[in-house]
């Protein structure tokens, strides 16, 4: 072989490698059930870390201190139960009232749900919105 295919076989060689290398390291996939109600995956339940330890998710922590707020307890009182991925079937974000009309578009978000004094509050975040406390959902 002579010295001028060498780099070029060298390049094809690690090109190849490249391609076919290491597997994609991106988040796995949740499964999507097939049925009429939103889309959804849980996520990690603690409000003071994400699924990888590092900071809690911005859309918790808003719904903590809102329910803290709104019920007069301590931010520490409030149990994280789930934090569920979903897409909204509307600009409602699962919690339609009535005489409203709400933008007809899919809706990326969060089920948050939380338990404080006993009793278990629903929070709805999604699109630019910030999570609201959602105490008769629609979805």
């Amino acid at each position: 072989m002579t010295t001028t295919r060498r780099p070029a076989l060298l390049l094809a060689a690690c090109t190849l490698l490249v391609a076919c290398g290491a597997p994609d390291r991106s988040p796995s996939t949740e499964e999507t059930a097939v049925d009429p109600s939103p889309s959804s995956s849980p996520s990690s339940p603690s409000p003071s870390s994400g699924p990888s330890g590092g900071a809690a998710r911005p859309d918790v922590v808003q719904a903590v201190d809102d329910l803290a707020a709104t019920i007069g307890v301590d931010a520490g009182d409030v149990e994280v139960v789930s934090v569920e991925e979903v897409t909204w079937r509307d600009g409602s974000r699962g919690c339609a009232q009535p005489g409203m009309a709400y933008t007809q578009a899919l809706v990326d978000g969060s089920r948050i749900t939380l338990r404080a004094g006993g009793r278990t509050y629903e929070y709805h975040a999604g699109g630019s919105q910030p999570p609201a406390r959602c105490d008769k959902p629609t979805e």
